[in-house]
């Protein structure tokens, strides 16, 4: 769906899953939305959207042994300028900087193929697979480094087709903000996982990257 330059919060009181219901934290909904900077989406439009969704049963099956004693916020992130994310992070910071919470950032990495209109290749890197993966790395460590303006840069450059760019870039500010009035935390993040759907070799065949990352404050 299209959400230009705001970020959007749930109508729903609970989200169903296979294994048990999520409540949604509708207290920080409330301090959210006196902030203006947020938009409500219909129940069908909520309904319709996915990636929030799938993250859902896994959060679930995580948080088992605490069934009951925590709620989820879930917040779909629209399309937003640099500028915008910065916002955003700012508002998130009180958030991540409250170590009772724990954040989720979804978001898949390179779409590759015809169908994705989407075909960079740099031969110097091997087969296609191969480019696919420097290209996706390259972004990786600039996330690692924590450098939203560096990862803004590296989009622009490249086009690359990571459809979570902009919750990354809220992520990357939040730690830009945190950074500057909590100077004796130590902010690291690490990749730990990284596969594509599957190994391109040749201009017919399309894959989709996934990377998994864990950002830790201490």
């Amino acid at each position: 769906m299209s959400l230009r330059g705001k970020c959007a919060l749930s109508t729903a009181d609970y989200f169903e899953t296979p294994l048990y219901s999520l409540s949604i934290g509708r207290d920080v909904y409330r301090d959210l939305e006196k902030t203006g900077e947020f938009v409500s989406l219909t129940l069908d439009k909520d309904e319709e959207e996915h990636s929030i969704e799938m993250q859902m049963p896994y959060i679930a099956k995580m948080m088992e042994g605490y069934q009951g004693k925590f709620s989820v916020v879930p917040i779909l992130v629209g399309y937003l300028t640099p500028e915008r994310e910065a916002v955003y992070g700012q508002i998130f910071s009180r958030y991540l900087s409250n170590l009772e919470n724990f954040f989720v950032i979804s978001s898949d990495f390179c779409h590759w193929g015809k169908r994705f209109q989407y075909t960079y290749y740099d031969q110097s890197k091997g087969a296609i697979w191969q480019s696919i993966q420097a290209l996706d790395e390259t972004g990786m460590e600039l996330i690692e480094r924590l450098a939203p303006s560096e990862f803004t840069s590296y989009l622009e450059q490249y086009g690359n087709t990571i459809c979570g760019r902009h919750p990354i870039g809220v992520l990357l500010q939040i730690v830009t903000y945190l950074r500057r009035n909590m100077p004796n935390n130590n902010f690291n993040m690490k990749f730990v996982r990284y596969a594509q759907s599957e190994h391109c070799n040749n201009m017919d065949q399309s894959s989709v990257s996934y990377a998994a990352g864990v950002l830790q404050i201490s």
